[in-house]
């Protein structure tokens, strides 16, 4: 029988009311808040217990952030996070080389259940992957929802909202985010 956590990273439904899963975003939520209260020169790039945490190579964090594991959070190289990004990562979330997130960009990969019983008191959620390509640019208060792909060179405009996943090289705005012509 598959733990919860297994069936979260298989993309099952599961339970969020889970002692393991709890622990682990107990570890996160620490991490979290060492990373948003340590002095800039102390925590440099990303704070040391959030570090251990993400699968980065060389991406910048700025405070405050908020995680749910970290664990599942992969940051390639030269990642650029505004202040106030929160990443809801209850299943992986990739971002590519050269990206840069805007302030309160919001990523989210859990769909909970509607049936209110399931999802009050079962907790049932499922969580679907993000990705998002090489330099791509996400405004502002954009946000991501669960198993979206952002393509290579592709705009996210301030404020939109992704239900869908976007080409490489194209320009998304709105709520749903909708594609507009690139201009030079």
């Amino acid at each position: 029988m598959k733990t919860e956590r297994q069936k979260m990273a298989s993309g099952e439904w599961y339970t969020c009311l889970d002692d393991e899963l709890e622990a682990l975003r107990v570890s996160a939520r620490s991490a979290v808040h060492q990373h948003n209260t340590l002095p800039p020169e102390d925590r440099g790039t990303i704070g040391p217990k959030l570090g251990r945490i993400i699968q980065t190579k060389n991406a910048i964090i700025e405070a405050p952030f908020h995680c749910t594991y970290g664990i599942n959070i992969k940051l390639g190289d030269q990642v650029y996070l505004n202040a106030g990004c929160i990443i809801l990562d209850c299943a992986t979330v990739t971002i590519g080389d050269q990206c840069q997130l805007g302030p309160n960009v919001q990523i989210y990969c859990a769909e909970h259940h509607q049936d209110p019983i399931k999802r009050t008191d079962e907790g049932l959620e499922i969580a679907h992957p993000v990705y998002i390509g090489k330099r791509v640019w996400i405004g502002g208060g954009a946000i991501i929802l669960a198993g979206v792909t952002i393509g290579e060179g592709a705009v996210i405009g301030a404020g939109s909202v992704v239900t869908k996943d976007v080409a490489p090289g194209a320009v998304v705005v709105g709520n749903p985010a909708r594609p507009i012509l690139r201009t030079e």
